[in-house]
């Protein structure tokens, strides 16, 4: 009998399931202070709740690059990414939308460096 339950276990498919990151790579723009830029990372964070989407900011004590901020978004998986990226970049043609609006006040903020996206396990 255990043979046969372990034979059942060994035999089931077994998936690994990855959380995905965001990672953007940013510097603050003069005029811009880290609580302003904090508020609206607040605000997207309202937004991304409903497409299972949060962002922290990672701030370098110990780096070779002392001036960059780091995004850090994270998801349950690649999919659930894709959705809200595509939420979010359909709505950037609305300038009433929130995406919209939340985009101008970034820009208004930081500057992008570069992005990148990782599966994390």
């Amino acid at each position: 009998m255990k043979k046969t339950i372990l034979a059942f276990v060994m035999l089931l498919p077994l998936s690994v399931s990855a959380e995905h990151m965001d990672v953007i790579e940013f510097e603050m723009l003069d005029g811009c202070s880290f609580d302003k830029y904090m508020e609206i990372v607040s605000d997207f964070n309202d937004w991304g709740k409903g497409y299972g989407y949060n962002a922290k900011i990672a701030v370098a004590l110990q780096s070779n690059n002392l001036t960059s901020y780091y995004w850090l978004g994270t998801s349950k998986d690649a999919a659930t990414f894709g959705a809200a990226w595509d939420a979010w970049r359909d709505a950037l043609g609305d300038p009433a939308s929130t995406p919209a609006k939340l985009m101008v006040r970034f820009q208004e903020c930081t500057v992008n460096l570069g992005r990148r996206g990782y599966d994390v396990y």
